[in-house]
């Protein structure tokens, strides 16, 4: 070998032996976790601001020229949470790290208070802005959710709206005549019945025919309920 690839090779050696000895940096450490949740956080409904924690310096982990980061079973890339981080070559070694993802992003309340079983109104809700990963998971962030729709408990004004507490509107009431649609390739039949329970449009009904029978079928607007052939 030449004198001046052995030189060459001896500053490579010293220099990863260099690297090995100061061990791996905490601030790659961040850096890789960050990256991590940026990548994880994308498509999520707002600005997305994410915040890694403090790595302990007396750690004395080995270099690792490819840190992996992954999120524990059951986590997720939204609002506090942890990441691990783990070095397969040349030396194993998996710490974990703290960090916070934050959403900036659009929500619905309640503009005026809101009674129980009463439906809401356009004019009833607002439009807010906040950290939604501190808000409940069903919150509603479109008024085309609510509009229509009546709550479970009466609401104050200011209060978020979440859609586990909201039902749709009956298009169907218990005994109310409806009437039974049935199409199929080339035809449509329509029959008369009595519905024998509420329904929300797209939920199923039973339905009493004018011969005694009971079906189940699809509720639609208009007091119609579609019966598949």
């Amino acid at each position: 070998m030449k004198p001046l690839n052995i030189a060459f090779a001896s500053l490579l050696l010293l220099a990863g032996a260099a690297q090995a000895a100061a061990g791996m940096d905490p601030a790659a450490l961040r850096r890789t976790v960050d990256g991590f949740l940026q990548v994880q956080s994308t498509g999520l409904p707002g600005k997305v601001t994410v915040t890694v924690g403090n790595v302990d310096s007396r750690m004395n982990l080995a270099h690792c020229p490819a840190p992996e980061a992954f999120l524990m079973p059951g986590g997720k890339a939204w609002g506090k949470t942890t990441v691990g981080v783990r070095c397969a070559a040349p030396s194993q070694w998996t710490v974990y790290i703290q960090a916070n993802v934050s959403v900036l992003g659009n929500y619905i309340a309640a503009a005026t208070p809101l009674s129980q079983g009463q439906p809401i109104l356009d004019t009833q809700l607002v439009t807010m802005q906040g950290d939604l990963t501190t808000l409940p998971a069903s919150i509603a962030t479109d008024k085309a959710q609510v509009v229509g729709r009546s709550t479970n408990v009466s609401i104050s004004a200011g209060t978020p709206l979440r859609l586990d507490t909201l039902r749709s509107q009956p298009v169907v009431l218990n005994g109310q005549m409806v009437k039974l649609v049935t199409a199929g390739s080339g035809f449509r039949i329509t029959a008369e019945g009595k519905a024998i329970a509420n329904a929300a449009d797209g939920q199923v009904v039973q339905v009493r025919t004018q011969g005694g029978r009971s079906v189940s079928g699809i509720a639609r607007a208009g007091g119609q309920v579609e019966v598949a052939f």
